[in-house]
């Protein structure tokens, strides 16, 4: 919205300003942290007070038990973090298909999030909403936003490329019916993937928001060069007309992950729920592929990877155990695997900092494959 400000040029020098793609990613940061910390106190003490509070049932022993200490600590603190990146963005970035399309899966997918959060809290639902309904609305929302691109003159042919790292051209373009099917696979196997990454790493304070950040931040710079015609032809990329402006998104929502660790840090005050969890993996996962880099998220995100796998690796050795001897036995000592380390007596700070220098390797080696063609 602020970026039509730059047609005032002529009549005040300064307006050139927001014309500058590097002065509202900056400018999108600060506001969406400031708006973080503003509502920050607000909506931790009303969720409070309608007691929207995790709750854990008192029959699970096998839990570790620093997790009990948690109990009513305010969970939908996603919303802190929706409020703030999208108010930001509308604020600062220019409005293109690609900047709405995110922000809509982004909306979308909070609301998915937060109903499944109120079930939970409020009606006491340990389950929340079904598995298939949940199913449903992530299938909507992939629908739709696909279409949305695919219709729209300036995103229905770039969308359909599909490229891999390492490699100066698409490997394969999404033709035809089937072609389309299977993007539609693809995209949705993105988004319901990471936003299970992201709701199986959000088990220790500030764990999961802190390798959010350094995903965004690498993808704010992906968004940067793919939207840029030099930098994108000098490292032998695919240039996205308009993708620029989704370096302003991943701007404020790296603003307000900031905000949001602030009140989510050990030990925290506000935890994100699925009303986070479940939007911010849809998000990032959605803008890996406008960006033309969706196999770079298994790299950037490979702390979210590896708590996923481990889930699965823990489940499927449990049930081939069971089925060959009778008794299932557990691979790591507890899953997923963050909770391994603490149950091998880390303190839940270290395992936290440690995965965030995890993060920030993974973030880096992503960067890397940008020179590596």
């Amino acid at each position: 919205m602020l970026s039509y400000l730059s047609e005032f040029e002529p009549y005040w020098g300064p307006m050139r300003m927001f014309h500058f793609l590097s002065f509202r990613t900056l400018a999108a940061a600060g506001t969406a942290a400031l708006i973080g910390f503003l509502i920050g106190p607000w909506l931790i003490r009303h969720l409070r007070r309608l007691k929207f509070g995790q709750h854990y049932d008192d029959d699970r022993t096998g839990e570790l038990a620093s997790r009990f200490d948690k109990k009513n600590t305010p969970t939908m603190g996603g919303l802190l973090i929706f409020v703030s990146v999208f108010v930001s963005s509308v604020l600062w970035a220019a409005p293109n298909i690609w900047m709405g399309v995110s922000l809509f899966v982004y909306t979308a997918l909070t609301a998915v999030g937060f109903r499944d959060d109120y079930l939970k809290v409020v009606r006491k639902n340990r389950d929340g909403i079904s598995s298939r309904e949940k199913l449903f609305w992530q299938t909507t929302v992939t629908v739709v936003a696909l279409a949305a691109m695919l219709l729209h003159p300036v995103s229905g042919e770039k969308i359909r490329e599909f490229w891999v790292p390492f490699l100066k051209e698409p490997v394969w373009i999404f033709t035809g019916v089937f072609g389309v099917l299977a993007l539609f696979g693809f995209v949705f196997l993105w988004l319901v993937g990471f936003s299970n990454a992201i709701n199986l790493t959000d088990g220790l304070d500030g764990l999961a928001i802190g390798c959010t950040i350094t995903v965004a931040l690498v993808y704010g710079i992906m968004a940067h060069v793919a939207g840029n015609i030099n930098e994108s032809a000098y490292l032998d990329i695919s240039y996205v007309h308009g993708a620029g402006e989704l370096t302003v998104v991943c701007g404020a929502l790296v603003g307000a992950g900031l905000a949001f660790l602030w009140y989510n840090s050990h030990p925290a005050e506000l935890f994100m729920g699925d009303t986070g969890s479940l939007a911010l993996g849809g998000l990032i996962g959605v803008i890996a592929f406008m960006v033309q880099q969706p196999l770079t998220l298994i790299i950037v995100g490979g702390v979210f990877v590896w708590e996923a796998v481990s889930v699965i690796i823990q489940v499927g050795y449990f049930k081939m155990t069971r089925r060959r001897t009778g008794t299932g036995q557990r691979f790591f000592l507890m899953a997923p695997i963050h909770h391994h380390f603490q149950k091998q007596g880390w303190p839940e700070t270290k395992v936290v900092l440690r995965f965030w220098v995890l993060s920030l390797m993974c973030a880096l080696a992503g960067l890397g494959t940008l020179k590596l063609r």
